[in-house]
């Protein structure tokens, strides 16, 4: 395992390999039934830190248009998220006193799944968002949506002609930027005077300490702690003001980010504090979960093998790109899983890349009943497990495959 020559935030060389996890197929590009007999693609997916900003990374790099331009990823399709989603926007939209007269933009909005609770306020709204197909969706349902990945030009372009937002939101996108001093540079730009960006991207801290080593794909390059934050927001004259930690996406952090001078709540200089104690720039906490990752690998694997020679079925819930992490890394495929269901139906038809799995609608679960069901969404175990809860009534049992895998009844 090599590193690249320096970091993505301050351009460092002083870099650290940490954890290999082989070459993957993208886990995003579920593919079509003719595609199965083609050639796939794999890239090489390795951690690294930066010992000076503390950054974790990615060494490989996939072109932006190859990830993004054509995406099969829509939020509005998780209960969970639209609940977090609304709460958000009610939240900022009474704290910032937003109205008819205020601008709400997002990068990376999707279908619109969260601009439209602040729409229903009556507050304007803009999306920004790369993929073609879904910023369709977001057109069709009212969100005025610009498809164009955010950036620094791209920000200079809205503030010349006066869409400056009071409240620019950046969820689960950050984590995906090639060019991070572009994008922050771009919100600098962009923000109106007294604005605030708002920015939540899953956080390394529980990465490491739930075992998540799923969330690794080539979308994500970036793993955040605060620290990284702040050296990457400072550089462009931007603070933390504020941070809170939420249980979205197995655990993340959510800033608020404004131009510099205003105060600092004490909660960002206590998870500073938390941050420097457990050593954040230091490699010692990222191999120990680098090898909590293997014992995981091996824990999971004898679990599915002992389940299966007892001749039992097992299916799995989710063709997130987690789980086609989890899949490939640990070679768990057709010999194990006999299907893969989703409620995405965007992804039903199609097969899991790398594994080929085939996905199928979740009604298939109580047609079929298979013994055991692997939740490859771990992160909404408790969404998943109460809308089937006609499968564990008639006797199916859920594998939860993170921190540790437990079998629930």
């Amino acid at each position: 395992m090599s590193a690249p020559a320096v970091c993505r935030s301050c351009g460092a060389a002083d870099l650290h390999p940490v954890l290999s996890l082989g070459s993957t197929p993208l886990a995003n590009s579920l593919l079509t039934a003719d595609q199965l007999a083609g050639p796939e693609p794999a890239y090489p997916l390795d951690l690294c830190l930066c010992r000076v900003c503390a950054l974790v990374q990615i060494t490989e790099t996939v072109p932006p248009d190859v990830l993004f331009r054509d995406y099969l990823y829509f939020s509005s399709f998780s209960d969970t998220m639209l609940r977090h989603a609304e709460e958000l926007a009610n939240r900022l939209t009474a704290d910032r006193g937003l109205g008819a007269e205020s601008l709400v933009a997002e990068a990376a909005s999707n279908d619109g799944y969260l601009l439209g609770f602040y729409r229903a306020l009556g507050v304007p709204v803009l999306g920004i968002e790369p993929a073609r197909n879904v910023a369709l969706v977001a057109e069709e349902r009212g969100i005025p949506t610009i498809a164009e990945f955010f950036d620094a030009r791209l920000a200079q372009r809205l503030a010349a002609e006066g869409r400056r937002p009071d409240v620019f939101h950046a969820n689960n996108v950050l984590a995906h930027v090639a060019d991070l001093n572009g994008f922050v540079e771009g919100i600098a730009i962009v923000l109106a005077e007294g604005g605030e960006a708002v920015i939540e991207a899953p956080y390394v801290k529980e990465m490491i300490d739930r075992c998540e080593f799923d969330t690794i794909y080539h979308e994500h390059l970036c793993y955040f702690s605060l620290t990284a934050l702040d050296a990457l927001f400072e550089r462009h004259g931007l603070v933390v003001a504020d941070v809170e930690r939420i249980p979205v996406h197995g655990g993340s952090l959510r800033v608020f980010v404004r131009r510099r001078g205003g105060p600092v709540a004490r909660g960002v200089h206590d998870l500073r504090a938390d941050e420097a104690g457990w050593c954040v720039s230091d490699p010692a906490p990222y191999e120990a979960f680098a090898a909590r990752v293997a014992q995981l690998g091996q824990e999971l694997t004898a679990l599915l093998g002992r389940l299966k020679s007892e001749g039992r079925t097992i299916a799995a819930y989710g063709a997130a790109a987690k789980g086609s992490t989890l899949l490939n890394v640990f070679g768990i495929g057709t010999e194990t899983l006999d299907f893969v269901v989703d409620r995405s139906t965007v992804k039903i038809g199609r097969y899991m890349p790398g594994v080929h799995l085939r996905i199928d609608p979740p009604e298939r679960l109580l047609e079929e009943m298979p013994d055991y069901l692997l939740l490859l969404a771990w992160n909404l175990a408790d969404e998943i497990m109460s809308q089937q809860d006609e499968y564990r009534t008639r006797g199916g049992r859920f594998i939860v495959p993170v921190p540790v895998p437990e079998v629930v009844t």
